[in-house]
């Protein structure tokens, strides 16, 4: 079994309405750069980019 050792919980958060709408895991290793993702926000109620935060 895969050790989790390497894997971190982020949150990500909307670009435009800057709230926290989601969390996901990635890897520290593979992953060095800050995660941008295309997710729905519920509260401007479109497809908006995600960013990781700290």
């Amino acid at each position: 079994m895969a050790k989790k050792e390497n894997r971190l919980v982020v949150t990500l958060e909307c670009t435009e309405c800057k709230r926290r709408n989601y969390t996901t895991e990635k890897n520290k290793k593979n992953d060095t750069a800050r995660i941008e993702l295309k997710k729905y926000c519920p509260w401007d109620r479109k497809h908006t980019m995600h960013r990781e935060t700290k």
